[in-house]
């Protein structure tokens, strides 16, 4: 099968799932759990712009999530719900 054939299977795979299709795909999901971040940032010792930068959002993103008027999501999610687990875990990583 070519590179473009495969993608093409797969493309196609995936807009049956997309429309509700049964096509024996397996399906994983992961729990992430809903993150407190003003609390995490807080655990860091951390201020607002340093943190912000520590994990790569920009300092008015943070503030969004600290004060509820958006809550991170996808990759940020896990990495907030990461660093409440272990908050050293940016400063030991980015050292």
């Amino acid at each position: 099968m070519s590179a473009y054939d495969s993608i093409k299977q797969g493309l196609s795979e995936a807009l049956a799932f997309a429309e509700g299709r049964e096509i024996g795909a397996v399906v994983h999901t992961v729990d992430v759990p809903k993150v407190d971040v003003a609390a995490i940032r807080a655990s860091t010792g951390l201020s607002q712009s340093a943190f912000a930068r520590s994990i790569g959002v920009a300092k008015g993103t943070l503030l969004n999530w600290e004060q509820g008027r958006r809550r991170p999501r996808g990759p940020a999610q896990v990495l907030l719900a990461m660093i409440a687990q272990r908050p050293s875990l940016v400063s030991e990583l980015l050292r």
